[in-house]
C-alpha cells in the first residue's frame, strides 16, 4: 500500500513538474513592423492572418506607418477594425493637413477665399515652412483612436506590450519611445521628413524612425521576444529610372542605410514576411485595399509556419475594442509657451472652457481653430488623468512670421481686371492682433484696410476701410429710373464709387453665432460724364450710421459648397447725411439671408438660398437700393447677384429672394451645374401681400467651374423668361 501511495505521489510531482516546464517554455511572441508609409497597409494584411492562425502576440515594436498599425493593434485594435479605419480615413487631407472651412474666423476664410499666394516673412527674409504638413490631422485622429488608453504612459503596460522607434534630427540618433503619451510617440515615428513636420518630445526634436532604424529587431528581443515575426514593407534600392518622385528619393536616401542592415537583421527574424509591395509608392493610399490583401498573400505564405505558434483558444482570440463613450469631462485648460497671445484669445478658438463635457469632435474642431489662425508653428496637445477628469495641455509654439506678403487675380464682366496685393502684419501693435492692406491695381482702382484685435469670448474689436470703384453701362440709374426716363434712353454709362469706414465690436454668441455692432463713415459718388442735359453728379454725399449685425457660417466651400449651413443678419440706422440732393430723411435698412447645402451623393450636392430686405422710413434714398442682376463680381453694399438679368438691372427699395443650385463634381474640383433663382423686388414691398405672390423675375443659369489655386475659373450661360434673353458671363479668380 505504501509503494502504491509513494508511486502516485512521484507522479504527481512528475506530472507538475513537466506541466510547469511546459508553461516556462511556452515562447513569447514578438512582432517586428517595418516603415514604408502607405505600403504599411500590407501589416494589417499579414495581422489578418495571425489572428486566423491563432497567434498571440506579446511584443509589438514598430517604426513610421508600422509604429501607427502596431501601436493601434497594441491598444487592442484587431484586424477587422484596423481596415475599417484605414479605409476610412481620408489620407489626401492627412498629407495637407486639412482643416475644415467652418473652423476659421473671417480672416482666415479671407485669407483661403481671396489670395492665390502668400510669401511669409521673418526678418525681412522669406520664411520656408519645414514641413508640407502639422501633422495635426493626424494627431487629432491618432488621439481619438488611443482614448481607452491615454492614461497609460508606460507602453509596456498596454493591452500588448509596445515600443517604436524615431530619429533625432538634431544629432541624428534613434531614439527608442517606450513611455509618455502614446499618440505623440507613434507620431513623431511616422513624421516622414519634408511631408510631416518634426514632433517636440522631451526637448528632442524627432522625424520618422525610419531614418535611424527602420526594423527594430533588437528592442523587441530585448523586450522578452523568444520568437519574431518580422514584416518588412521597405523598399529596396531602386534604379534612376524610377527616381522621378520627390518622395521615392526621400525614401531612397532614408533607404540607403537600412538596406545593409536590413541583410543581418533578416537573419535574425524567424518568420520574415516581405510583401509584394514594389509597384507602390509611399503615399500610394488610394491604393489601400490591394496593399492590405499583399500583406494577406505574403503571409499565407508561411501560414503553417504561423499555424505551428498558434493557440485556439478563446483567451488569445482578439476581439477588438468594444465601442466606448466619445465623452471628456475638462477639468482644467492649461496653456504653455503664449507670448504674444492672450489666454482668451485661446480659449476662444478652443470653443469650450475649464469644467465642460466636450466629445473628441469637439475637441478636434477647438485644436482646428487654433491651427486656422496660421499663428503658431506647433500645435501639440495631451489629455491628462485628473480625478476622473481631465486637463487639457496646451503646448503651442508661437510662429515667428508675422509679415505676409499676397497676392490675388480676378476678372468679372463688372469690375473688370484686377490684381491684387496685400500686405498682412500680425501683432503690429497689441496682442492678438491683425493688419491687413489690400491695394487693387487694374481697370479699377481699389483698395481695403483691416485691423482687428480678436480677443476670442470677450468682446473683440475692429476698424474697416474700403474704396470700391467701377464704370459699367446700366439700365439703373440709382434714382428710381427718373434720369433715364428724362432721357429718353434705355441704358447709362456711370462711374460709381464708395469710400466707407467702420468702427465695430464683436463677440461669440453661443459659441457658435457672431453678433457685432458698429459705427460706419461712408462717401456715395454716382456719376456719368455721358449725360448733357442735367448735372452729371447724381450723388456726392456723406453718410453716418449704426449697424448690427448676427452671422452664421459653416459652409465647408464659399463658391461649391457641398454642405453646412449660412445665415447672416443685418440692421442699419442712418442718422446723417451731407445731404447733396436735399432730400434726405433718417431711415434703416434691414435685410438677411439664410440657406444651406447638403450632399444628395459623393458627386452631387444641392445648395438652397432665402434672402430679403427691406427698408424703413418715410423717404428712403434710392442709393440704397437693393439692385439685382449678373454674376462673379464682389458685393457690396445692397448689389445681389441674379441669373437671368444683366448687371444692376433690377432695382427697388426691398426684394425677396430664392435660388436653388444642383453641382455635379463629375471630376476632383470640375463642377457642372445648374441654377433657378426667383425673386419679387418692387417698392414697399412687405406692405401688401406682393411677396409671396407668384415671382415677378425668374432667370436660370448652366454652368462650368473649375477650382484652381487663383480661385474659381467660371463661366456661366443665363436666360430669362420674361425677357428671352440670354448672357454668358466669364469669371477669373477669387472674388475681390
Amino acid at each position: 500500500m505504501k509503494k502504491i501511495l509513494l508511486f502516485f505521489i512521484v507522479f504527481i510531482t512528475l506530472t507538475n513538474c513537466f506541466s510547469q516546464e511546459q508553461t516556462l517554455k511556452k515562447p513569447k511572441i514578438g512582432l517586428v513592423l517595418s516603415g514604408g508609409g502607405a505600403k504599411g497597409f500590407a501589416h494589417i494584411g499579414v495581422l489578418k492572418v495571425l489572428e486566423q492562425a491563432g497567434v498571440k502576440i506579446d511584443y509589438i515594436g514598430g517604426t513610421s506607418m508600422g509604429a501607427v498599425v502596431g501601436g493601434l493593434y497594441a491598444c487592442g485594435y484587431n484586424a477587422k477594425q484596423l481596415d475599417s479605419i484605414f479605409r476610412e480615413t481620408n489620407f489626401d487631407n492627412l498629407i495637407n493637413d486639412f482643416i475644415p472651412r467652418s473652423s476659421k474666423n473671417f480672416y482666415e476664410k479671407k485669407n483661403d477665399e481671396l489670395y492665390a499666394f502668400a510669401l511669409p516673412f521673418n526678418k525681412f527674409k522669406i520664411a520656408i515652412p519645414t514641413a508640407l504638413s502639422k501633422g495635426i490631422y493626424n494627431y487629432n485622429l491618432l488621439n481619438r483612436l488611443t482614448k481607452n488608453v491615454r492614461e497609460v504612459n508606460d507602453f509596456n503596460k498596454l493591452p500588448i506590450a509596445f515600443t517604436c522607434i524615431a530619429s533625432n534630427i538634431e544629432n541624428g540618433e534613434e531614439v527608442v519611445l517606450n513611455k509618455g503619451y502614446l499618440a505623440k510617440a507613434m507620431l513623431a515615428s511616422a513624421a516622414f521628413p519634408t511631408l510631416f513636420a518634426p514632433v517636440d518630445i522631451d526637448g528632442k526634436l524627432l522625424v520618422d524612425g525610419g531614418v535611424t532604424n527602420n526594423y527594430p529587431i533588437e528592442e523587441v528581443r530585448k523586450m522578452g521576444a523568444d520568437i519574431i515575426i518580422g514584416v518588412d514593407v521597405q523598399d529596396d534600392l531602386l534604379d534612376r529610372n524610377k527616381l522621378k518622385e520627390a518622395t521615392k528619393i526621400l525614401a531612397q536616401i532614408i533607404n540607403l542605410q537600412s538596406i545593409e542592415k536590413m541583410k543581418l537583421k533578416i537573419k535574425e527574424t524567424d518568420i520574415y514576411i516581405k510583401p509584394d509591395t514594389d509597384k507602390y509608392g509611399v503615399i500610394s493610399f488610394e491604393d489601400g485595399p490591394e496593399i492590405i490583401k499583399s500583406g494577406e498573400e505574403a503571409a499565407f505564405s508561411v501560414y503553417e509556419k504561423l499555424k505551428a505558434l498558434g493557440s485556439f483558444s478563446e483567451m488569445n482570440l482578439n476581439k477588438g475594442l468594444a465601442k466606448s463613450s466619445d465623452s471628456i469631462q475638462i477639468n482644467t485648460i492649461q496653456i504653455k509657451r503664449l507670448k504674444n497671445y492672450t489666454r482668451s484669445y485661446i480659449i476662444g478658438k478652443l470653443g469650450f472652457k475649464q469644467k465642460s463635457n466636450i466629445t473628441y469632435e469637439d475637441l478636434k474642431k477647438g485644436i482646428d481653430n487654433i491651427v486656422a489662425t496660421q499663428n503658431f508653428s506647433t500645435v501639440s496637445y495631451t489629455l491628462e488623468n485628473n480625478k476622473n477628469n481631465d486637463d487639457l495641455v496646451l503646448d503651442l509654439k508661437e510662429s515667428s512670421n508675422k509679415t505676409f506678403l499676397k497676392f490675388a487675380l480676378h476678372y468679372d464682366d463688372l469690375y473688370k481686371s484686377g490684381f491684387l496685393v496685400n500686405l498682412t502684419q500680425k501683432k503690429a501693435f497689441v496682442k492678438n492682433d491683425v493688419t491687413s492692406l489690400d491695394i487693387i491695381l487694374g481697370d479699377n482702382i481699389r483698395y481695403n484696410f483691416d485691423y482687428y484685435i480678436d480677443n476670442g469670448f470677450y468682446w473683440s474689436f475692429g476698424f474697416k476701410s474700403h474704396l470700391n470703384t467701377f464704370n459699367s453701362n446700366t439700365k439703373f440709374d440709382f434714382n428710381n429710373g427718373d434720369i433715364l426716363n428724362q432721357q429718353g434712353i434705355n441704358t447709362i454709362n456711370i462711374d460709381f464709387s464708395d469710400f466707407s469706414n467702420q468702427a465695430y465690436a464683436q463677440t461669440i454668441f453661443a459659441q457658435k453665432f457672431i453678433v457685432g455692432a458698429g459705427l460706419e463713415f461712408k462717401h456715395l459718388r454716382i456719376d456719368s460724364k455721358t449725360i448733357d442735359f442735367i448735372k452729371p453728379v447724381f450723388e456726392n454725399s456723406n453718410y453716418l450710421s449704426l449697424f448690427g449685425y448676427l452671422k452664421f457660417d459653416s459652409l465647408d466651400n464659399k463658391y461649391f459648397p457641398k454642405t453646412g449651413w449660412y445665415l447672416t443678419g443685418d440692421f442699419q440706422y442712418y442718422a446723417y447725411s451731407s445731404d447733396y440732393n436735399n432730400n434726405f430723411n433718417r431711415f434703416s435698412i434691414a435685410k438677411g439671408e439664410v440657406g444651406f447645402a447638403r450632399k444628395i451623393t459623393n458627386k452631387v450636392a444641392i445648395n438652397f438660398r432665402n434672402e430679403a430686405g427691406f427698408d424703413i422710413g418715410e423717404n428712403t434714398i434710392p442709393f440704397f437700393n437693393f439692385v439685382l442682376g449678373g454674376y462673379g463680381f464682389n458685393t457690396i453694399n445692397n448689389f445681389k447677384h441674379f441669373y437671368g438679368y444683366d448687371f444692376l438691372t433690377i432695382a427697388a427699395d426691398s426684394y425677396i429672394k430664392s435660388s436653388i443650385t444642383f453641382d455635379y463634381e463629375f471630376y476632383k474640383k470640375n463642377h457642372l451645374n445648374l441654377t433657378a433663382n426667383y425673386a419679387n423686388v418692387q417698392d414697399n414691398l412687405f406692405d401688401t401681400t406682393d411677396w409671396i405672390s407668384k415671382p415677378k423675375y425668374s432667370g436660370y443659369a448652366l454652368g462650368y467651374g473649375l477650382e484652381t489655386i487663383i480661385g474659381p475659373i467660371e463661366i456661366k450661360y443665363s436666360w430669362s423668361p420674361e425677357t428671352n434673353r440670354t448672357f454668358a458671363w466669364f469669371n477669373v479668380g477669387f472674388w475681390f
